[in-house]
């Protein structure tokens, strides 16, 4: 990590905050048509200690439960009280979304496509002006949570960009069951991030409109384990280290339906899978019809479709193909749930 900020006074969004205080600020772009005020609260703690900042955000889309809970865990349970330095949270960025149970904006845009947004565009492309030019200056790294689209189950997993040996240890020290080496989107916040030189974990598992354990689970963890590397953790928190070392893909294919019908996947999320091992069955309701899915090659099944219904092309299960340092198992576990 580069060199870090240091502030003794931080100047977010018209309040100042010095070392060794908490504030709650309001980010606050436009009304809703009815002309009330939606105030999206992001929540500061500083140490008296100087230290890195840093920015943990969630909710970029609407639907994206399991990121939100991850980040309201850690505010809840005070992990976002550093031992030194400064943590920001933003557990719902796209509240217009999270109210509707969107992904979008109200003006069908997706957040995570303009950045870094224009101070007179639409309305998806202020609010990442703002938090790129209000917020994100102030900090030294992110960790931003998502969860996975609609019926489609993404196994706990950062994604990060090859070659930045930065990313690449402090996703080790994360400790989720993959990291994915997978290109900056153009106009993501990710991407974003990196074009101003700040290391970002982007951490994926779940889906939309769903709230899983185990995962949120693993991003708390895998938040607090940063934390501690970072030596920002308060010491009333224990940190475990993960049960199996992270599996780095390199490179993974999805199997697509050859057919049309009613789905089942039988194979659980993290599995290590074989050439030829049934995957799920796709039937019709008539009993007349049964065609097993195979794997087409040897790999870990880290996302499922868990659509019960399912069409000729769609992709339902994402195997990996190519994998750093390979070492065959069986299935990787997933951390027990546990309360700090």
């Amino acid at each position: 990590m580069s060199k870090i900020k240091t502030e003794d006074v931080l100047d977010i969004l018209g309040t100042k905050i010095k070392k060794g205080e908490s504030a709650t600020v309001s980010f606050n772009v436009a009304k809703l048509h009815t002309q009330n005020t939606i105030d999206v609260p992001i929540i500061i703690e500083r140490s008296k200690k100087p230290g890195p900042t840093v920015l943990i955000t969630a909710g970029i889309h609407g639907d994206e439960i399991n990121g939100v809970e991850i980040v309201r865990q850690i505010i809840s349970k005070g992990i976002n009280k550093p031992k030194r330095g400064t943590i920001i949270c933003v557990p719902v960025i796209n509240v217009f979304g999270f109210i509707h149970m969107d992904r979008e904006f109200p003006d069908g845009r997706d957040l995570n496509r303009v950045f870094p947004g224009i101070q007179g565009g639409s309305l998806a492309s202020r609010v990442a002006f703002k938090l790129v030019t209000e917020v994100l200056p102030h900090a030294d790294f992110v960790m931003d949570f998502h969860t996975g689209g609609a019926d489609r189950f993404n196994a706990a997993q950062v994604r990060i960009i090859d070659e930045e040996p930065t990313l690449k240890e402090l996703a080790k020290v994360f400790g989720a069951p993959f990291v994915l080496y997978s290109n900056n989107l153009s106009k993501s916040f990710r991407n974003t991030c990196h074009k101003l030189g700040i290391p970002i974990l982007l951490f994926e598992g779940g889906k939309s409109f769903h709230i899983d354990n185990a995962i949120t689970n693993s991003g708390v963890n895998g938040a607090k384990r940063v934390l501690d590397h970072l030596e920002m953790l308060n010491r009333k928190f224990k940190v475990s280290l993960p049960k199996n070392p992270c599996v780095f893909i390199t490179d993974s294919k999805w199997i697509r339906a050859s057919h049309s019908g009613m789905f089942k996947p039988i194979v659980a999320i993290n599995t290590y899978v074989a050439i030829d091992d049934v995957l799920g069955h796709i039937t019709d309701p008539y009993g007349s019809f049964n065609h097993f899915v195979k794997a087409k090659n040897e790999g870990y099944v880290f996302n499922i479709n868990q659509s019960p219904i399912i069409y000729q092309g769609d992709a339902i299960f994402h195997i990996s193909t190519e994998i750093e340092n390979f070492v065959k198992p069986t299935v990787i576990e997933t951390e027990q749930i546990k309360n700090d």
